[in-house]
């Protein structure tokens, strides 16, 4: 952390002294930002009175990079996209492709196309969760989220020899198969999950210190998530009932029984309580896919170079930070002529803006960490 003091015409405090405001540089590189952000706050005392999020430092040129790959080349750049959630973005960029290309995908692919994600989307919660327990002090929370994700990341690997970046989702289905015994493993996985997840709501959110923390921080009305364009767990944490899974459904997901958990105060405490119980939902969502999954091809033969006709495609799914588009242009080559991320990361993060003002400089971290940001999404 770097300080600079901003030279402004003084004002006076109550006992008539003058005050200077003090510009404070955070980032792009302190572990609170969440990997390399940048956040420039103009204090009065304590109080934060601007924040502005700086981005542009993970910026690699992803949507240019793919206008001179093919359409099956681009899948590994999505993997660096959010990599937290790469699996998400695998599936929204193959969607597209197979929105724009007229492919159907066979069934089997679809629900483990969903599993995948769901497990995914724990996986990124528990991640998100640990770091923003963290931030205000709460280390044992750390550990035992960081130890339900390593559990993820082990099935992960074991599906397709990769912890980070998959590669799992293609244009027409998913790489392959998943090994004997996996869909075993990852049902008692799920089983083992919903007594941790109990464990840790009474472990950080039942206690008086996060409590503290969190309640009342960085409030956010639900007309103002409207409005700034938030989706995912930082819209439902103020009472925005919207999830694409259910709402603008797509894959198998009508298939599935499953609720939409949301906040009720749009608090800093809210938002991290919604995304700890989606993962009870994921878990049902996990458990019927592989009821419902029966054999089957995984994946629909491609030609090796696909050259779409031209014209355009648009497709969103609900990733772990809420909807996450990606659109692409063809003009009838084997390489897209356009590709662009809609990233709810993006605009989750601009939110900090109006959150943070008004709160002491301590609270600036557990506002941005509730608000889940993942600066490779943000930046591309």
């Amino acid at each position: 952390m770097t300080l600079e003091i901003e030279s402004k015409e003084a004002t006076h405090d109550t006992d008539g002294l003058p005050v200077e405001e003090l510009v404070v540089n955070i980032g792009p590189s302190h572990p609170s930002t969440h990997g390399v952000g940048r956040v420039v706050v103009h204090l009065d005392g304590e109080v934060m009175t601007h924040v502005e999020p700086i981005v542009g430092y993970l910026h690699r040129g992803i949507e240019k990079m793919s206008e001179n790959r093919t359409y099956l080349q681009v899948v590994p750049l999505t993997d660096r996209l959010d990599y937290v959630g790469s699996m998400y973005a695998n599936w929204a960029y193959c969607r597209a492709v197979e929105r724009l290309a007229g492919i159907s995908v066979p069934e089997r692919a679809e629900y483990l196309r969903v599993i995948v994600c769901e497990l995914q989307r724990i996986a990124s919660h528990m991640m998100a969760l640990g770091s923003a327990a963290g931030d205000t002090g709460a280390a044992t929370m750390f550990i035992y989220t960081f130890d339900e994700r390593e559990r993820i990341i082990e099935a992960f690997e074991e599906l397709c020899g990769s912890r980070l970046t998959y590669n799992y989702v293609r244009p027409g289905g998913v790489s392959f198969d998943v090994p004997e015994g996996w869909l075993d493993n990852v049902l008692a996985f799920c089983a083992a999950h919903r007594d941790k997840l109990t464990e840790m709501d009474k472990l950080f959110f039942g206690n008086v210190i996060a409590k503290g923390r969190l309640k009342g921080i960085g409030v956010l009305s639900a007309e103002d998530a409207v409005a700034w364009g938030a989706s995912g767990p930082v819209a439902r944490g103020s009472g925005v009932n919207w999830d694409l899974r259910k709402h603008d459904t797509y894959s198998v997901y009508p298939r599935f029984d499953f609720d939409v958990p949301t906040g009720s105060n749009g608090d800093a405490y809210d938002r991290g309580r919604v995304r700890l119980f989606e993962c009870y939902e994921s878990c049902r969502i996990i458990e019927q896919a592989i009821s419902q999954m029966t054999e089957g091809p995984v994946k629909t033969p491609l030609p090796r170079l696909l050259r779409p006709a031209p014209g355009e495609a648009y497709s969103h799914i609900e990733s772990a930070r809420g909807s996450l588009g990606v659109y692409v242009v063809s003009d009838g080559t084997p390489r897209p002529y356009r590709m662009h991320v809609r990233s709810p990361a993006f605009c989750n993060l601009a939110l900090l803006k109006i959150l943070a003002p008004g709160h002491m400089l301590a609270d600036l971290v557990a506002v941005m960490g509730s608000l889940d940001p993942v600066f490779g999404e943000v930046d591309r």
